[in-house]
């Protein structure tokens, strides 16, 4: 049997801000998505807490920030990448509350529009 890649599509603001990051840091993330559009997940993946099942965070450290991209596998045909965003390390591991808001509305409006 063979196994369905599944396309992955990106909010828009999220692509424009994944074109700002370092090359090397683009690559490893497209590398993990295209193993979570073949059903995988990466080692750089693990699931963001307190959004649902299905939601992916991308985290990269890199110098003293981390790169972070996050993803849903569980919304429509296609692999979601709904924001993506440079974490400064001002309250260590945690997301900021801005962020985590951001993709909980994002992931609401995504769903409503996919209906």
């Amino acid at each position: 049997m063979t196994r369905k890649t599944r396309p992955v599509s990106w909010i828009a603001a999220a692509l424009r801000e994944f074109e700002t990051f370092p090359e090397g840091v683009r690559s490893i993330c497209l590398s993990a998505l295209t193993i979570a559009a073949e059903g995988g997940k990466a080692d750089v993946a693990k699931p963001l807490h307190g959004m649902g099942t299905g939601v992916f965070e991308i985290g990269l450290p890199c110098r003293s920030d981390a790169f972070r991209v996050i993803y849903a596998v569980k919304v429509g045909e296609e692999i979601w990448v709904v924001h993506v965003f440079q974490k400064k390390s001002t309250q260590g591991i945690k997301t900021p509350k801005r962020e985590v808001d951001l993709i909980r509305n994002r992931l609401k409006r995504l769903k409503e529009m996919l209906r």
